[in-house]
């Protein structure tokens, strides 16, 4: 099973290719928890919550290699804990201990990056539609220092989707 985390600045198709990538290669995917649970906040979210939220993820990373990893394929994950180790430093200039172990453990196989070609969309829980290349570029630092494989993708509609898995098929065929 090889697993592959989807990232990218706030509104460039990260979830519309995790889903459109798991029916192209029938495999599992797993949604942004952070989305989900600062849309049901009733108030700002804080350094605590945000520990939540990674926490989450460390815990959805590890039940689905778990269950999925005697099967072959793929499972894509529709975000990654250096999405939030960013998060965390820009906000609040520090991040949790926990967060960088799990990140020291490369459990990631392959990364797709998604570049801010597309519109914006402003919604509730989006807050830098004019900083997305600034993040970016500061996620592929991120990724970079991983030493993991990874992709830029880039394109409207069916064209990034077909970019995204004719990288993936790429990468894989090695």
């Amino acid at each position: 099973m090889f697993k592959i985390a989807i990232i990218g600045p706030e509104s460039t198709g990260k979830t519309e290719l995790a889903r459109n990538l798991s029916e192209y290669f029938n495999a599992s995917w797993i949604p942004e928890y952070a989305r989900e649970y600062v849309e049901h906040l009733k108030r700002p979210y804080t350094f605590d919550d945000v520990c939540k939220i990674a926490k989450k993820q460390i815990e959805l990373e590890k039940k689905y290699s778990d269950t999925e990893s005697e099967k072959k394929g793929f499972l894509f994950f529709d975000t990654e804990l250096i999405i939030t180790k960013v998060w965390f430093e820009y906000k609040y200039q520090k991040v949790p201990d926990f967060l960088n172990q799990q990140l020291d453990t490369r459990f990631f196989d392959f990364y797709l990056l998604c570049a801010p070609d597309l519109v914006w969309e402003a919604d509730t829980v989006r807050e830098h539609g004019t900083d997305r290349e600034y993040f970016f570029k500061w996620y592929k630092r991120e990724i970079e220092q991983t030493g993991k494989p990874f992709v830029i993708i880039k394109g409207f509609g069916n064209q990034r989707i077909k970019n995204a898995v004719l990288s993936i098929e790429n990468y894989f065929q090695q």
